[in-house]
């Protein structure tokens, strides 16, 4: 592995880690759960890694990776800027990661 993909690495665990555990607003792990998701690290970033990354252009809430109630949730916490948006922003931006 290369160094610099080893860095990159070593940062978006970190980030990924900070992101799940950051008091004031909603754990990603807690998004999980709210979409009936496995919301351990472990599986929360397993799932990041596996559907990462999505097409530019493709919604988050349009990914095929959502069952149909789980993709109302996400439109409505958006749309509705409800307190889960932060949440749901930070996966949006997980998921968009190369």
């Amino acid at each position: 592995m290369g160094l610099v993909k080893r860095e990159r690495d070593i940062a978006e665990h970190y980030v990924l880690r900070r992101l799940m555990m950051e008091p004031g607003f909603h754990a990603l792990s807690d998004l999980f759960k709210q979409l009936g998701l496995p919301s351990d690290n472990g599986s929360v970033q397993q799932f990041i890694m596996e559907h990462a990354p999505l097409p530019d252009a493709m919604r988050l809430e349009d990914a095929p990776c959502w069952a149909p109630a789980q993709a109302a949730l996400l439109r409505e916490q958006l749309l509705q800027d409800a307190d889960w948006a932060e949440a749901v922003d930070l996966l949006n931006v997980a998921l968009r990661r190369r």
